[in-house]
């Protein structure tokens, strides 16, 4: 929990659109052999309007992505990709099937870790998976990945940790200089 806490607060600063972070949100699996069976979210982003979105993370295993070996010439997704996508997909499944109930039920449990004025809604949610490295991934392997990963790009996002601070680093270098353009505007003004 404490790692995840953590890892949210770069997510955020990845995707600033997202204004409140839910964490262990309840869900109802509707579909469970004999009776309805709870489900647990471990985190859910909120945007300034109020649409949900799902986060998984795992730890950064390096060995978590795709296989080292190839099936007829491709690598293909390790089990706990696999895994954490189909946990990622059914939730997405529940929380669409469950539908308004479930948007003023998790509310009113929850309302008062969200921005006044803001309703939660369950309007196709999307999910972001963290998962793993790939700073030893062959070529073949990093052109297979990206095939997986958008495969499920209606879905979701997955992203590797290493994948996670070349983004914060494009970020940061991007800002630097932006900084630096806007210092030098100043400079010619005067």
């Amino acid at each position: 929990k404490e790692w995840q806490r953590k890892i949210v607060q770069f997510l955020l600063l990845l995707f600033p659109k997202y204004i409140a972070v839910l964490e262990n949100v309840h869900i109802k699996d509707f579909y469970a052999s004999t009776k309805t069976k709870n489900r647990y979210i471990d985190l859910m982003l909120v945007d300034a309007d109020g649409n949900a979105d799902i986060v998984e993370i795992k730890k950064p295993f390096a060995d978590a992505l795709v296989s080292h070996t190839t099936y007829r010439n491709n690598h293909t997704p390790r089990n706990e990709l696999a895994g954490t996508v189909m946990q990622a997909e059914q939730y997405l499944f529940h929380l669409n099937k469950w539908g308004q109930a479930c948007e003023r039920e998790i509310f009113q449990k929850r309302k008062i870790e969200l921005p006044s004025g803001i309703e939660l809604k369950i309007t196709n949610p999307k999910a972001m998976i963290l998962l793993g490295r790939d700073e030893k991934f062959t070529k073949q392997q990093r052109f297979d990945f990206e095939i997986i990963r958008r495969k499920y790009a209606n879905v979701i996002d997955i992203m590797s940790y290493d994948d996670l601070l070349r983004r914060l680093d494009n970020i940061i270098a991007m800002l630097k200089k932006n900084s630096s353009v806007a210092q030098g505007l100043e400079s010619a003004d005067e």
